[in-house]
């Protein structure tokens, strides 16, 4: 990503499907019992809200810092938060930038694991929970779904193309937790068990990580940054999905 200037990245806000999760974590239940297929999850009420903050810190950057273009994944929370912070800004449509969505940065897709939780996993499929436990979670790929590594192949494609279509650009990515995370494995060319550890940590709703261009490549300035979100209102999500 060296032809870049600044990458930034940001989590979509809190969805439903966030909530879905938090609400049976620690219960005994199988299931998130989320009605919609992943593309089609929305952005909750404190999502709408973390969204509309993210662009308030968007549109106080300084000129030199503003994203030249906006790639977002194509499922809903995520472009309705894109959308939602860009219309704060002054510098954005309709007569600046334009949202492109990139299929590319869709959320890790889970195949027949979608909306289990791990005792739905554990009870339902113990082939896979033994194989995600010999394989690690790296390298494991759910029935239908992808690995990290998978995720990593792809977003290398996307990036290769970011870089030759925006040479010098300050990009502004808007996606999910694990394009953020596989996004610094590739930038900061980090190991198997450097990123699996740094995965521990959940990444937050509406959260901004940035790189910047220091005239070797890019280096890190912030990781997982909610001081945004947190001056005021209450802090972001960290749920799942």
């Amino acid at each position: 990503m060296n032809a870049l200037q600044w990458l930034i990245l940001t989590r979509h806000g809190e969805s439903t499907g966030n909530l879905a999760y938090q609400a049976v974590h620690g219960t005994d239940a199988e299931e998130a019992g989320i009605p919609e297929r992943d593309a089609d999850v929305p952005l909750s009420g404190t999502g709408r809200a973390q969204a509309a903050k993210l662009g308030r810190w968007l549109a106080a950057l300084p000129e030199d810092e503003r994203p030249t273009l906006v790639v977002s994944s194509p499922y809903l929370r995520a472009l309705d938060t894109a959308e939602t912070a860009l219309a704060r800004t002054s510098y954005a449509a309709p007569d600046g930038l334009r949202i492109r969505v990139d299929e590319r940065l869709r959320d890790r897709e889970q195949g027949i694991l979608q909306d289990l939780t791990a005792l739905g996993v554990k009870n339902r499929f113990p082939a896979e929970a033994d194989r995600l436990h010999r394989l690690g979670k790296f390298y494991y790929r759910p029935p239908g779904g992808e690995s990290w590594a998978d995720l990593a192949l792809r977003l290398r494609s996307f990036y290769r193309d970011l870089q030759a279509d925006a040479p010098g650009g300050r990009a502004l990515v808007v996606a999910h937790d694990a394009i953020v995370v596989m996004t610094r494995y590739l930038v900061e060319e980090l190991t198997e068990r450097e990123v699996m550890e740094i995965e521990k940590e959940p990444i937050a709703n509406a959260s901004v990580t940035r790189w910047r261009h220091d005239g070797s490549g890019l280096a890190a300035d912030c990781y997982n940054d909610c001081g945004h979100l947190t001056a005021a209102g209450p802090a972001a999500s960290t749920g799942r999905r």
